[in-house]
């Protein structure tokens, strides 16, 4: 799942950008919908509209988790919410695959994938855990590892596909594949036996209204969103701003990837023996001195 959803999160900079051309088969993210070989005419150069519906769709992944894990207990099988979010998010592809307007490209790569993968998403995200104990950093990093792998796999393939038949069949047989793949990862999905996530919770409208909680939902859906702007623009920026060549380019991408999915099952080991926070406190310090590292180095 976690190789479907997050792998197909981070190739969207595959469908993107102002000059479109296909690298070697390591290439995870040239543009095409805002190039003049679109299938939208209105997304010719729309660099940040384009962007923005990529942006929607992995934002709603991750906080589809408010009404997702709500729904989990009140339904007796929890496949029949996977299942559900396998067809919706899959169906979003290969609908896309008709878009002629830009807001058919919002409607499909937009809202359908980012509400159908986080249907997908989340149960596994909700129910592995509780089979883990001693371990379970070393588990749930292991499982987030498919993010990598998902990238490394499914940009190239996508690449292929859209330079040998073109934009139209390439999301039709993404979208047929991923739900041949999705079907049978979400009917294995289930419960641990005497374990209810949430314990029945119930929605208080009273929580939900309240300022603490509105803002942090707000914090989630832009920090997932947000999370993938470098993503769609890693090769653009490697070969428009710092003149690499496209297979400099593409060979950041592969690294990307590839770290991205050790790290994850390296962090999950290190959670298990220092604590799940101090972990925590010391990747996200490390993200953010990264961060500022450009701007002083500007100064």
């Amino acid at each position: 799942m976690i190789f479907q959803v997050i792998g197909l999160n981070t190739i969207y900079g595959v469908f993107q950008a102002s000059t479109w051309k296909p690298l070697n088969l390591l290439a995870a993210f040239q543009d095409f919908y805002t190039s003049q070989e679109s299938n939208i005419p209105g997304a010719i150069g729309q660099d940040a509209l384009v962007s923005l519906a990529g942006a929607v769709g992995a934002g709603l992944t991750w906080s589809g988790s408010i009404f997702v894990n709500p729904l989990m207990t009140r339904v007796k099988d929890v496949r029949i919410i996977t299942v559900a979010g396998a067809f919706i998010m899959c169906f979003g592809l290969f609908f896309a695959s008709f878009n002629t307007k830009l807001w058919h490209l919002y409607l499909t790569q937009a809202l359908m994938y980012g509400i159908g993968s986080s249907m997908y998403y989340f149960p596994i995200m909700s129910i592995a855990p509780v089979y883990f104990d001693r371990h379970r950093g070393f588990a749930m990093g292991f499982i987030l590892a498919g993010n990598g792998c998902g990238g490394l796999v499914l940009a190239p393939a996508t690449n292929a596909l859209i330079s040998h038949l073109g934009i139209r069949w390439a999301l039709r047989i993404l979208g047929l594949v991923n739900l041949a793949l999705a079907i049978p990862a979400a009917c294995v999905v289930k419960q641990r036996p005497g374990y209810k996530v949430g314990g029945g919770l119930k929605v208080s409208m009273g929580l939900v209204k309240q300022g603490t909680f509105l803002w942090q939902s707000l914090g989630a859906f832009l920090q997932a969103a947000g999370n993938f702007v470098p993503m769609i623009y890693m090769a653009t920026y490697s070969t428009s701003v710092l003149g690499y060549s496209a297979s400099t380019a593409s060979l950041v991408i592969a690294l990307n990837n590839g770290v991205n999915s050790i790290s994850r099952v390296l962090m999950g080991v290190l959670a298990d023996r220092v604590g799940r926070q101090n972990t925590m406190f010391v990747g996200v310090s490390t993200r953010h001195s990264f961060h500022l590292c450009p701007i002083i180095s500007s100064h």
